[in-house]
């Protein structure tokens, strides 16, 4: 006979309510990590246009959002009741993989996929459920980077700033200045020249620690400043981007500035305003024929860089006398990684080659990370973008080894390695990157005739990466990103065992083919790593012995400051995509320093503006500099501050 076993009713409700525990425990475990993934899906690829809030944007001067193009009141966020006005997630999956066209929001077809969409979707609808315990602020503790214990840099509060931002904003606006650059003068080493992007170029007496207003760039609507297409709205690379003085500016007055200008500004000129510099003689003054990209970009978010040279005729004083000419005018395929870098060679004399021969960093516009007939432009050499540029600028140097420009304003090498090529630029001296803004070089005591160009190169994937300059190199981009490859829908793998990439003339013609370079230093976008490299020199001051020959460079959003031994640097260019020079973290005060300072001068927000993937909330937005000494100095936009490093525990 079959045993019969007797039912305990408490046993089987125990049995049920530990199974639904469990379910109900991994449930909310996979829907915090969905959460979790959406908020750092979100500031990756949202939080710069939309703040920490989801709100609507305004880029380069004008208002994206969808609501208010349909006829809408912009709500307070987009967590607002009627902020989707009744769209269902499958209604907004569709309009994120879609896009938006006139620049107002790019399809993430092929960027996200479907299950990080809708985790994006659920963790802003997370930002106002019905109960108001918002989520937002889950945190991913493998995104907090472990404490390094290495040497700690004291940092000195230098120069404030004047307020140029707007302090209420929690993105990248409300940054209190937009300090970019700081170069020491010339022939005077107790002044300091330093640009805020937002159009003033001011002048700093180390003596008498007073700054001074040299030249204005914003002469938009409702400013007072020389140039009234100029922009700086959109934030970022935008408004008076860079400037740098000319090999012998101390006995020629002569320096070159860059900055941005939006040629559709309804009834505006190019060309600068009359009397707003009583010293300026703009008799003579036209403005050049654009550089165009190969594809017309919409007129709605058109862009172009203006390379202006300026020949001040009564140095020493604070005020600028003489005149300027229109060198170059680019216009940007998109609003992204524009030209943002001129750099001359320091170590050229009279009568070498590389005399005045200025090197420009191209970035790529923003196209390298979006599908579409554009996305190669950096590996094309029929277009400007993804590159860096050899030029020069004066028409009078260089006249029988070196043809002069089709815009007429500056000459062009004839050494340079494209110039024979039917269809390319000339004007290219190396390719294949996605946004190389600050270049620098180092110059061996031992080499001094040859010095080395150093790239700091902002990523989109996987790494942010220095690399090695050379005459015709392709450095892979949007085919390769540091030491991995890159799918049209920027999915990362490894490097072929054969390496080759196609000399891309055109989106049709191929002239030879090319082993491409690679990095010789490099940190993650991960934990320890950053979001965007900001730049760096190798260490030449007195104050940190311990820094001697050593590249020291940091990351923007982050704040974080590392350095690489300038001999491994070097050594590490062997081909190898695998060989980078080891990097080691310097400690600093920085994230502290700004946000207690942002606070003080009336920051408004909870911390600092801006953000990134990981960085978190609150961009330092970090830019380094070196004086005539080699001595360093860290701007921080956030709270609009220059410091000086002067010293290392």
């Amino acid at each position: 006979m079959r045993q019969i076993h007797k039912i305990d009713p408490m046993k089987i409700a125990l049995s049920l309510l530990f199974s639904v525990l469990v379910c109900t425990s991994l449930l909310s475990q996979n829907s915090n990590k969905a959460l979790i993934e959406g908020k750092n899906l979100y500031v990756n690829y949202c939080a710069n246009c939309h703040g920490n809030m989801a709100k609507g944007a305004i880029k380069s001067g004008f208002d994206i959002s969808i609501i208010t193009e349909k006829g809408g009141k912009q709500p307070p966020d987009l967590t607002d009741v009627v902020w989707d006005h009744g769209s269902t997630d499958t209604d907004i999956l569709k309009f994120i993989k879609e896009g938006k066209t006139a620049n107002m929001m790019p399809s993430f077809q092929g960027i996200l996929s479907d299950s990080q969409i809708k985790n994006v979707i659920a963790f802003i609808r997370s930002l106002s459920n019905a109960n108001g315990d918002s989520k937002a602020n889950l945190v991913d503790e493998n995104n907090q980077a472990k404490q390094n214990k290495g040497m700690t840099l004291e940092l000195k509060d230098y120069i404030e700033l004047p307020m140029t931002g707007d302090k209420s904003s929690d993105r990248v606006s409300g940054v209190m200045a937009r300090g970019g650059v700081l170069l020491s003068e010339p022939g005077n080493n107790n002044r300091l020249f330093i640009n805020d992007l937002t159009g003033p170029l001011y002048i700093y007496d180390k003596k008498s620690k007073q700054l001074s207003s040299y030249l204005n760039f914003d002469g938009s609507t409702g400013h007072s400043g020389l140039f009234p297409k100029f922009t700086a709205a959109m934030g970022y690379a935008t408004g008076l981007v860079n400037f740098v003085f000319d090999p012998e500016y101390s006995k020629n007055g002569i320096f070159y500035t860059l900055h941005m200008e939006n040629p559709v500004s309804a009834g505006e000129s190019a060309l600068p305003k009359t009397g707003i510099v009583s010293g300026l003689n703009l008799e003579g003054y036209t403005s050049s024929a654009a550089l165009l990209p190969p594809i017309a970009a919409n007129p709605r978010g058109i862009k172009e860089m203006v390379i202006v040279e300026w020949t001040d005729k009564q140095l020493g004083n604070t005020t600028f006398e003489g005149t300027a000419r229109e060198v170059m005018r680019m216009q940007l395929p998109g609003i992204f990684h524009p030209l943002n870098e001129m750099i001359f060679n320091p170590t050229a004399k009279k009568g070498d080659p590389e005399w005045r021969v200025m090197y420009l960093g191209v970035g790529d516009a923003g196209t390298g990370e979006r599908p579409g007939p554009a996305r190669l432009y950096a590996q094309r050499l029929d277009n400007y973008q993804g590159k860096i540029l050899r030029i020069i600028p004066m028409l009078n140097e260089h006249t029988s080894t070196s043809t002069i420009s089709k815009n007429g304003r500056y000459r062009i090498p004839n050494d340079n390695p494209f110039v024979s090529i039917n269809g390319a630029k000339k004007e290219i001296w190396a390719y294949g990157m996605r946004n190389p803004h600050r270049l620098a070089w180092y110059v061996d005591p031992k080499k001094p005739t040859k010095p080395t160009l150093l790239a700091f190169n902002i990523g989109l994937v996987t790494f942010e990466t220095i690399d090695i300059i050379k005459k015709g190199a392709n450095y892979g981009y949007p085919l390769r990103e540091g030491s991995r490859s890159m799918s049209d829908n920027n999915v990362m793998g490894p490097l072929p065992a054969e390496d080759i990439l196609p000399i891309m003339v055109s989106d049709s013609v191929s002239q030879g083919k090319i082993k491409p370079s690679y990095p010789v230093a490099q940190y993650p976008h991960a934990p320890g790593g950053g979001d965007a490299i900001a730049n760096g020199f190798v260490y030449k001051g007195k104050l940190i012995p311990k820094l001697k020959d050593c590249l020291v460079f940091g990351d923007i959003t982050t704040g974080r400051v590392w350095y690489s031994h300038i001999k491994e640097v070097i050594s590490a260019d062997d081909n190898n995509p695998l060989t980078v020079a080891p990097i080691y973290e310097l400690n600093t005060d920085i994230r502290k320093l700004s946000e207690e300072t942002y606070k003080k001068r009336g920051g408004l927000s909870s911390g600092l503006p801006g953000r990134g993937a990981v960085a978190g909330a609150g961009r330092i937005d970090l830019r380094i500099a070196e004086d005539h000494q080699g001595e360093l100095y860290f701007l921080t936009k956030g709270d609009g501050m220059i410091r000086q490093v002067i010293s290392v525990k």
